[in-house]
């Protein structure tokens, strides 16, 4: 069926207004400052060249194309007054919504569809990319949406960062993430089985097989209630052990990870003992939970981004609903000391915000937040590079700047390990030797 003249004018100009331009076959990018791999020290005067949207070879100086046996048609870069970084990744990111006030938030409950978080996704993947983050992980967002942006994205078709997308969460029964809470049963909307709650270890193991059906990425679950669901259930455990264990399983046997929302101690005990790779917010983790960290090897992504916006939302009347206002006056003024104490620790941290709580675009934010807590500049770096890419399983392809990875780059006007705020003045991204941005005013 072809389309109408209507739909198919707004289809064009769609493609119009998103398309890229093709990243030069091979390009030539000159570094003043090039921290190659987080944790070494930074290099100064180096050249990165970049083939088919990979690091071909990165050489001292500013080598020109004839120096390099190169076409004389390779694009060049310069960037020799700023410092240069690997693409930033943001592990908890939700781009196909934002949170509202609490009746507008209603009302979008009521009169929207599915098709208008696709939409918001798209121009929230573009204002994350242009924030200098070049992957994510999206855990969470209704239906397909996430999977469809990240299919779209991967084809060109839309601007926006590479995404790990692990589609609706699976959640209990009135638990957080469950979407029919709050709602009269003539409003709640019909559900398939076992898109969003699972009650059991039969269920919870169809579940996860569920969502690698619908093609995710990896698994997430809300494995203890939430600041923002609109349930006064508490923040504590909610699945049982025996739950747990079957998700974790299953994700295992079927080559997924599994992230779990969690903000009470036992909950995020119960989850790093059931094998969970990652643990969100881990707002009330506590001795046992930094031993259960160290044992496993899982990480923890603190999101304090979030837990800034809704310790200040929690202020406003009306801007709550509120059995979700008195959770978030209590919880989000602790999510940066849990995670300072967890840093001091030794815990493996991987970068996070949370955004579409927070605004999308200002995912940089949560370097000073983790800065404040006591993490140094260097460790903050590797938190959005090496760790949140081994977290990934993207380790070989993302993270550093070296020969046969992703052309993945960022550029500041600042160091970035005497100022952590560098990170929000981005004047350059690259994305898979894709010029998504860039402000530098310099370029041959």
């Amino acid at each position: 069926m072809r389309p109408t003249r209507p739909l198919l004018i707004i289809l064009l100009l769609i493609s119009a207004l998103t398309q890229q331009a093709p990243a030069a076959e091979t390009t030539i990018i000159h570094c003043g400052h090039l921290i190659a791999v987080p944790g070494e020290p930074t290099q100064s005067s180096m050249t990165i060249v970049v083939t088919d949207g990979r690091i071909d070879r990165i050489e001292n100086g500013y080598p020109t194309a004839a120096d390099l046996n190169l076409d004389s048609e390779t694009q060049t870069v310069d960037l020799r007054e700023h410092w240069v970084v690997p693409g930033l990744i943001d592990c908890h990111t939700h781009l196909t919504g934002q949170y509202v006030p609490a009746l507008e938030r209603m009302r979008r409950r009521m009169q929207e569809t599915n098709a208008h978080a696709a939409i918001d996704g798209v121009a929230n993947a573009h204002k994350t990319i242009l924030a200098g983050f070049t992957t994510v992980r999206n855990v969470g967002s209704p239906a397909g949406t996430a999977l469809a942006l990240r299919d779209r994205i991967n084809q060109g078709i839309v601007p926006g960062p590479r995404i790990y997308a692990a589609g609706a969460s699976i959640s209990v029964t009135g638990g957080h993430a469950d979407g029919t809470n709050s709602l009269s049963p003539v409003l709640r909307p019909e559900q398939q089985d076992h898109t969003m709650t699972a009650d059991g270890p039969a269920e919870a193991r169809k579940a996860v097989r569920a969502r690698v059906r619908e093609g995710v990425d990896l698994i997430k679950i809300t494995a203890t209630g939430g600041v923002l669901s609109m349930t006064a259930a508490g923040v504590e455990q909610q699945f049982f052990d025996d739950e747990l264990e079957s998700i974790v399983e299953a994700a295992r046997m079927m080559g997924r990870k599994v992230a779990a929302h969690a903000h009470g101690s036992e909950g995020i005990n119960a989850a790093l003992r059931a094998g969970v790779h990652s643990i969100e917010h881990g707002t009330y983790l506590n001795d046992e939970s930094i031993d259960l960290f160290l044992k496993t090897g899982a990480y923890l992504v603190p999101t304090i981004h979030a837990g800034k916006f809704v310790e200040e939302k929690a202020k406003i009347d009306g801007y709550f609903p509120p059995a979700v206002r008195e959770k978030a006056a209590a919880v989000g003024p602790l999510i940066q000391d849990a995670f300072g104490r967890a840093y001091a620790a030794g815990v493996n941290i991987a970068f996070g915000t949370d955004v579409g709580v927070g605004a999308h675009g200002t995912n940089a934010l949560e370097f000073v937040y983790m800065h404040e807590a006591g993490m140094s500049p260097q460790d903050c770096l590797i938190s959005a590079t090496i760790n949140a890419a081994t977290l990934i399983g993207a380790q070989d392809q993302l993270g550093t700047l070296e020969q046969g990875k992703h052309a993945d780059l960022i550029a500041v006007p600042m160091d970035p390990m005497q100022d952590v705020e560098a990170y929000q003045f981005v004047d350059f991204v690259m994305k898979g030797g894709q010029v998504f941005l860039n402000n530098t005013g310099a370029q041959d």
